[in-house]
């Protein structure tokens, strides 16, 4: 009897691991930095808040549009490439068969056998076989526009989230320390733990995006310093 055995790889995370990890990251990173930006240029505890929730909402929805729309492209150029796929199966059967044995052949199986390959997976499932073996769409690396959009949405605003707490509960005079500071800290556990689910450097992954994200409040904060001195 046959038992088919499931590895657990990483390579399926890919789609919602990137969308997700980036919306968490812009999320967090931007509404600190405009909540430092705001605060830097001496504006009221209220006006801090108000500026941070505006960016939470309207960071959301952009990268939800703006990850539907890509995504939804790419899946519109494989639907494309599938139908193509289908009629020239419709039009040239036997020639598909050579071009799907030549593949195999080119992959490194000899003749006889990649011949008796292509004729038991078109058998089994023509368009499937093309779909992976040419033209390079699995089920695992499907283009997934809605779900993406909505990880990236939910993922932005858990983000944004947490450095709008901070500045909520914060003291108006202690809001800028602790503000950046805390974002830091939630910024290298996302790094961490982004590539931790990823399987590279925990400590690289931290490094990289603390490092980053301390210099976008940094140049936010002093641009807002500086035009709310000259206001």
């Amino acid at each position: 009897m046959f038992v088919r055995h499931r590895e657990r790889h990483r390579a399926g995370r890919t789609g919602w691991l990137r969308a997700s990890v980036l919306g968490a990251n812009d999320g967090l990173l931007s509404t600190a930095s405009l909540v430092l930006g705001v605060a830097a240029a001496h504006a009221t505890h209220s006006n801090v808040l108000v500026a941070g929730i505006a960016g939470l909402v309207a960071g959301s929805m952009s990268m939800a549009a703006g990850e539907y729309v890509s995504v939804h492209s790419q899946a519109d150029t494989e639907q494309a490439d599938l139908a193509l796929e289908r009629a020239e199966l419709k039009a040239d059967d036997k020639g598909e068969h050579k071009e799907l044995m030549a593949i195999y052949v080119a992959r490194g199986l000899k003749p006889a056998l990649a011949k008796q390959v292509a004729e038991q997976l078109m058998d089994h499932d023509a368009l499937g076989a093309h779909a992976r073996d040419e033209l390079g769409i699995s089920e695992t690396f499907r283009a997934r526009p809605i779900q993406a959009a909505l990880a990236s949405a939910g993922s932005f605003a858990v983000g944004a989230a947490m450095p709008l707490l901070v500045a909520a509960l914060a003291p108006a005079r202690g809001l800028i320390p602790l503000v950046s500071g805390t974002s830091l800290v939630f910024l290298a556990l996302l790094g961490g733990l982004a590539a931790r689910a990823g399987g590279a450097g925990v400590m690289m992954g931290a490094i990289r995006v603390t490092f980053w994200g301390a210099l976008a409040m940094a140049v936010t904060a002093g641009a807002g310093s500086l035009f709310g001195t000259i206001s």
